[in-house]
C-alpha cells in the first residue's frame, strides 16, 4: 500500500525500480499494488475512475464493466485495500477517487532513476 504522509499526500512506496534493489517490505508493498491492478476488471475500474472528469466517479457511472454489481464492489474494495482508491459515501451513492499523489507515486516507481553524476 502507498503510505500516507502527515500532510495527507501519499508518499511513494518504493524507489524507482532502476535505483536500487527493493527491500523485502518495499517488494511486498509494490506487489500488493500490482496484484490489485493485475485483474482486467480492476484495471478497467481504476482507469475509469482516474480518467473520469474531475478525477472522481460515482459507482453508478463506472459499473458497466461486464460483471455483476457485487463483483464490481468486490473489485473496488480490492483497489481500496491496495491504497489505489479512496471513497466517500454521498447519500445512496459511493464516489471513488484516485488521488493525484497515488498516480505520482506509481509513476515514480516505474521511472528510470537518473544516472549518478
Amino acid at each position: 500500500m502507498l503510505e500516507p504522509e502527515p500532510s495527507g499526500a501519499v508518499a511513494p512506496c518504493c524507489p524507482p525500480l532502476t535505483e536500487r534493489p527493493f527491500t523485502a517490505e518495499e517488494a511486498e508493498t509494490a506487489a500488493r499494488m500490482f496484484k490489485a491492478l493485475g485483474a482486467p476488471v480492476r484495471l478497467r475500474l481504476f482507469s475509469a475512475v482516474a480518467s473520469h472528469e474531475g478525477g472522481e466517479a460515482c459507482v453508478c457511472d463506472i459499473s458497466d464493466v461486464g460483471v455483476s454489481q457485487p463483483t464490481v464492489s468486490h473489485h473496488l474494495k480490492k483497489l481500496k485495500d491496495a491504497g489505489l482508491l479512496t471513497s466517500e459515501r454521498r447519500g445512496t451513492w459511493v464516489y471513488y477517487r484516485v488521488e493525484p499523489s497515488v498516480l505520482a507515486a506509481m509513476g515514480t516507481l516505474l521511472t528510470i532513476a537518473p544516472a549518478a553524476a
